[in-house]
């Protein structure tokens, strides 16, 4: 991990395309301004975690329906 120390009103620049910026530091509350493309999805870790459980907890039903017709269809096919 990089780890940067930057003052209020300082910026961080990634891949020319992304701008982080101190916008203010009250006690242990650290403000920050994002300029990034429109295309650039941006959040909070805490949001973007639930994102990825809830995406993963869509799909684990499919997987299973997905594993069960290919243990019928290999079942269909074979010599009795």
């Amino acid at each position: 991990m990089l780890v940067l120390s930057r003052k209020k009103g300082e910026s961080i620049v990634i891949q020319d395309q992304i701008e982080l910026t101190i916008l203010s530091v009250e006690g242990d509350t650290v403000k920050v301004g994002i300029s990034a493309p429109k295309h650039v999805d941006i959040f909070r870790k805490e949001v973007y975690l639930s994102i990825q459980e809830s995406n993963r907890e869509s799909v684990a039903p499919q997987q299973a329906d997905l594993n069960a017709l290919i243990h019928r269809l290999r079942g269909s096919n074979s010599v009795e």
